[in-house]
């Protein structure tokens, strides 16, 4: 609903700072783009339009009508990205701006403890303020509470034992007078007394399964302690060894991709940056076959770091990871689906037009599934001048149903047509209508041209369409008659 405030380009903005963690990085290329396309661009109007006052409704009827900036209803994420995508841009800001859209969040009555370090972030780059703090009190509390916790642990394990739940004590630390449960782990004929609220956690970790290095696994009870040959005293390597062990494998987006994906991660970075034979490249990684769960954490694995693809490259992934799943669509998109398409196609729309919208287009056998899909990629991820794009792809196929439905998405999103593309447009309407005389998708499509973009019909125009509708037999014939019989061309 407030992307609608904003002007073209800095929807595209708000758009980008709404899609994710990766918000910032999306929208200042977004910015970068723009720039290169207009080297005069600002970004005054975008903050202005920001902290214009916003009248919102009461959740109770006995509460009054309060005024709030603009930017204070947005999530709190797009506030996180927004101030991070400033603080990367505010050296070509105006400092009056960038001052004004911080106050405007300090008015925020739903504040975030990320938001407020991030404004004081700012002031301190922009000036506003002498060096002020970057915490709160009660985080400066907690971080002292943790130090004083961490005293007594050795380099290499105190972050790691302190963070991992359960405090590890050597024998030496265990006659400081903390209660100790006498619960003793047995392993190869030595014992770890563990503190009494790891009781359960010091038998779960028995089952527990451990990585290590070549992708391997084994049992907790297996596991050497290959710290006794480096020269430490028994007792530390072995407290040390346990805290290692106590500790989770981390959870991070490539936990659940496939193996032999999972192990390429880094050489797949460096392949992309490196621009090499990337369809090689993605057939010997069975791209195509992937299965459709694993594409999220594929995209947030490869896609999103700040690696800037060329337009081939892009187009390249794209095709070999989605357009056969895509066409072979017989039922609705999964979400993982949904969710990797949107990605690609937010980041890179241009390659995804002509990688992936284009080729399904093209498809004979094209049908709902895919018509659906499209429409959301129209809605949701293309611009004006990538929906037109897509527009002028239908030009050169043969329209059936499925075609028509993403026609009527594109023009329901009311694109800036220009005379010459419209005058187009309606040759192809009147070259493949006849086919369409009892279709009431195509007849739904004709009164939105016909109301929608009544201005853009000449007298030329409306004497062709006129024929146009005189063969149709639909029950909208006549509202069509109608609606074209109130355009008066200019």
């Amino acid at each position: 609903m407030f992307v609608s405030r904003f002007d073209g380009q800095s929807k595209l903005l708000v758009r980008s700072l709404l899609c994710g963690t990766s918000g910032a990085l999306r929208a200042l290329d977004v910015f970068h783009r723009q720039q290169r396309v207009n080297p005069d661009m600002s970004l005054c109007p975008f903050m202005e339009t920001l902290c214009q006052d916003e009248v919102t409704c009461p959740q109770t009827e006995d509460q009054p009508l309060t005024v709030e900036p603009l930017v204070c209803l947005f999530p709190a994420l797009f506030k996180h990205n927004l101030l991070s995508f400033v603080y990367l841009v505010h050296s070509v800001l105006p400092r009056p701006a960038v001052r004004r859209l911080l106050e405007c969040l300090t008015q925020d009555p739903r504040p975030s403890p990320w938001v407020i370090a991030l404004v004081r972030q700012l002031e301190r780059a922009t000036g506003t303020h002498d060096d002020p703090p970057l915490y709160t009190p009660l985080c400066s509390q907690r971080l002292e509470e943790l130090s004083q916790r961490l005293v007594g642990f050795g380099e290499t394990g105190g972050w790691a034992a302190c963070l991992s739940g359960p405090t590890v004590e050597s024998d030496s630390q265990n006659a400081s007078g903390s209660s100790v449960l006498r619960t003793q782990w047995k392993r190869k004929g030595r014992f770890v007394t563990l503190d009494s609220d790891c009781e359960e956690t010091g038998q779960r970790s028995k089952r527990m399964k451990m990585d290590v290095s070549g992708g391997e696994c084994c049992d907790v009870d297996e596991w050497s302690t290959k710290e006794e040959t480096s020269g430490r005293s028994e007792s530390a390597a072995r407290a040390e060894t346990l805290g290692e062990e106590l500790q989770p494998a981390p959870d991070g987006p490539c936990d659940a991709l496939p193996e032999h994906i999972k192990v390429s991660v880094l050489q797949i970075k460096e392949l992309l940056e490196n621009q090499t034979e990337v369809e090689v490249f993605c057939s010997m990684l069975s791209f195509p076959d992937l299965p459709e769960q694993t594409l999220p954490n594929l995209c947030s694995s490869i896609l999103t770091p700040a690696l800037d693809f060329s337009y081939s490259t892009a187009a390249t992934l794209i095709r070999s990871l989605l357009l056969q799943k895509v066409l072979s669509l017989s039922e609705p998109a999964s979400r993982c689906l949904v969710t990797a398409v949107t990605s690609l196609c937010s980041r890179y729309p241009r390659p995804a037009c002509h990688a992936l919208i284009g080729p399904v287009l093209e498809e004979k056998n094209m049908g709902n599934s895919q018509a659906e899909l499209l429409n959301r990629l129209i809605e949701g991820c293309l611009d004006s001048h990538y929906r037109l794009l897509v527009l002028q792809m239908t030009f050169k196929i043969s329209w059936g149903e499925a075609v028509l439905s993403v026609i009527h998405s594109v023009l329901d999103s009311k694109p800036d047509f220009s005379e010459e593309l419209f005058t187009q447009f309606s040759e192809q309407l009147l070259s493949q209508g006849p086919q369409f005389t009892k279709s009431v998708k195509f007849a739904k499509m004709m009164l939105t041209v016909l109301t929608k973009y009544n201005r853009h019909v000449t007298a030329a125009h409306k004497h062709s369409l006129q024929g146009c509708l005189m063969v149709n037999e639909t029950f909208l014939k006549k509202s069509l008659q109608a609606a074209l019989k109130r355009i008066t061309p200019a």
